[in-house]
C-alpha cells in the first residue's frame, strides 16, 4: 500500500491517493481535481472508488467530478442525503480496491454521519493499515462538533469523544494516522498539534480526546474553545449535497477601463492581490485589499468578509490571479472577472490612485493623538488574551457591518501580523475613512513601547 498526501494549505486541509500499484481509491478529494490525477499519473494507477468521509463544511468536494470522470464508484455515507447517485456505504461494510481492503467505520461527531476509512494491504498477513480520519481523530485533537447546528454542538462533542476510542480499537495500534483536518483548517478545535505525521497508537498515548477518562470534563473543554469560523462554511455543504460540476480554472480576458470603473463607483468588491504595502502607496479607488499567498490566509479571509454570491473581480499579475482562482474554485467562488497587471496604472491608466499610511508601531507611538481609535481586528479570544490597552476589538470578519459604528476619527488599525490589518484598512479606506495601517507583528509591540494588557 502507499498513500500519497495532496495538500491544499490555504485551507489546512489534505487529500489522499491510496494505490496498490494497480488501482487507486481517493479520500476527501478537492474541487481542483487535475492535482489528484496528475498524483494517479505519476504512480501509474487507475482511479477506482474516491470516498467522502463527510460532507465538508470548508470546502467544495471534487469527489464526485472525480468520480464520474474516470468510471469511479464514489463511496458517500447511505445517510446523507444527495441530489445525485453515489454508491452508498454503512457501518462495516468492506470494500475491496485491489489488493486493498478499505473497511467503513461510522465515526459521528464532526457530522451526524461521518465515516472514516480504515485500509488494510492484504498481499500478506501482516499487511500494513492506515486510517483516514477526515475531521474524527485529528493530531493532537479532534474535528470541531459547532458546524452542524448549535443545537447539536453537545451531542456531537460527546458523539466525537465515543467515535475516536472506537476508531482507534478498529486499527492496529501502529496504523498511519491520515486525517483531512488538522493543518490550520478552521475545522479542527482544540490543542491541534503541528506535527506531519502519526499513528493510531502515538495518538492513543496523547491525544486529549483519547487520553481524558472524563468524558463531561472532554466535552465542556472542547465546547469553551469553540471560535468562529468562516462565515462561507454555511453553504459548503448544501453545495455537496447537491451536486457541483467542474471547477473553471482559466483566466478571463482582463475587464476593461470602462467597466471596471463601473464596478468600482457601484461599489462592487473589487479585490487587489498585490502586497498590502504596495497596496497602501497606490490602489483604484474603492478596491479591498486581500495579498496573495501571505501565510494561506487569502482564501479563508475573503470567504469570510465578503459577502456570498456577490460579483467579484481580481487585480493582479497573471500568475496570482491563476492561483486565486484555483482557490476560490475550492469554496464555490466560481469564475470571478479579472484585471490583469502589476499596477493601478496597467488597469485603469486614467484613475488617480487613492493610498493610506502605514507604518509600524513607533509611528503609532509618535502619531496617535488624543481621541484616536486604535482598531484591533484579530478574533476575540486573541484579543481577550492580550490587547493594547484602550484598543477597540472588531473581529475583520466582522468589520463590513460595523464601519458606521467606529467614531468619525483617525483609525490606527492592527492584527497579529499585519494580514488582515490590511484587509480592515481597506475597508475603512473604501469607506471613506481616516486609517493607518499598522504592518507588524502585535508580538512586538510591547518591546516598542506600547502598553498592552493584561
Amino acid at each position: 500500500m502507499d498513500v500519497v498526501v495532496i495538500e491544499t494549505p490555504q485551507l489546512g486541509d489534505r487529500s489522499y491517493l491510496v494505490h496498490d500499484g494497480n488501482v487507486a481509491l481517493v479520500i476527501d478529494p478537492q474541487r481542483d481535481i487535475d492535482r489528484v490525477e496528475a498524483a494517479a499519473r505519476e504512480a501509474g494507477v487507475r482511479i477506482t472508488h474516491v470516498a467522502e468521509t463527510h460532507l465538508h463544511n470548508d470546502y467544495v468536494t471534487g469527489g464526485l467530478v472525480l468520480a464520474e470522470k474516470h468510471g469511479a464508484a464514489y463511496l458517500v455515507n447511505a445517510e446523507d442525503h444527495l441530489a445525485f447517485t453515489r454508491v452508498p456505504v454503512t457501518d462495516g461494510q468492506v470494500i475491496r480496491v485491489g489488493q486493498l481492503v478499505v473497511r467503513v467505520v461510522a465515526t459521528p461527531g464532526h457530522t451526524h454521519t461521518h465515516l472514516s476509512y480504515v485500509v488494510r494491504d492484504d498481499t500478506h498477513d501482516d499487511g500494513a493499515e492506515a486510517v483516514f480520519s477526515g475531521g474524527s481523530l485529528l493530531y493532537g485533537s479532534v474535528g470541531r462538533t459547532d458546524l452542524v447546528s448549535s443545537d447539536d454542538t453537545a451531542t456531537l462533542a460527546h458523539d466525537q469523544y465515543s467515535s475516536v476510542r472506537r476508531l482507534v480499537d478498529s486499527a492496529d495500534p501502529d496504523a498511519a494516522l491520515y486525517p483531512t483536518h488538522g493543518f490550520g483548517s478552521f475545522c479542527s478545535i482544540g490543542p491541534a498539534s503541528h506535527q506531519e505525521s502519526s499513528t493510531i497508537g502515538e495518538q492513543a498515548k496523547s491525544n486529549h480526546a483519547l487520553t481524558d477518562p472524563d468524558e463531561d470534563h472532554f466535552v465542556s473543554e472542547l465546547l469553551a474553545n469553540i471560535t468562529a469560523y468562516p462565515a462561507y462554511y454555511a453553504h459548503m455543504s448544501p453545495l455537496n449535497a447537491a451536486g457541483v460540476g467542474p471547477a473553471a480554472l482559466a483566466v478571463p480576458d482582463s475587464v476593461n477601463t470602462e467597466e471596471l470603473t463601473r464596478r468600482l463607483d457601484a461599489g462592487e468588491w473589487v479585490v487587489d492581490l498585490r502586497h498590502r504595502v504596495a497596496f497602501a502607496d497606490g490602489h483604484l479607488k474603492g478596491s479591498v485589499s486581500f495579498e496573495y499567498g501571505k501565510g494561506d490566509n487569502f482564501t479563508s479571509y475573503l470567504g469570510w468578509v465578503i459577502p456570498w454570491n456577490q460579483p467579484l473581480t481580481l487585480l493582479g499579475p497573471r500568475g496570482e490571479v491563476e492561483k486565486a482562482i484555483r482557490d476560490l474554485a475550492r469554496i464555490g467562488i466560481d469564475s470571478p472577472d479579472a484585471a490583469v497587471g502589476h499596477q493601478p496604472g496597467e488597469w485603469s491608466p486614467e484613475s488617480t490612485p487613492a493610498s493610506y499610511p502605514y507604518g509600524e508601531w513607533t509611528a503609532l507611538l509618535k502619531g496617535r493623538a488624543p481621541g484616536d481609535v486604535v482598531l484591533d481586528v484579530r478574533r476575540p479570544e486573541e484579543f481577550g488574551a492580550s490587547h493594547i490597552k484602550g484598543a477597540l476589538n472588531i473581529p475583520v470578519y466582522e468589520l463590513p457591518g460595523k464601519i458606521t459604528e467606529l467614531p468619525e476619527t483617525k483609525i490606527w488599525v492592527h492584527c497579529a501580523t499585519g494580514y488582515r490589518a490590511s484587509v480592515a484598512a481597506s475597508l475603512l479606506d473604501r469607506a471613506g475613512r481616516d486609517v493607518v495601517l499598522i504592518n507588524a507583528r502585535f508580538k512586538d509591540a510591547a518591546g516598542a513601547g506600547i502598553e498592552t494588557v493584561p
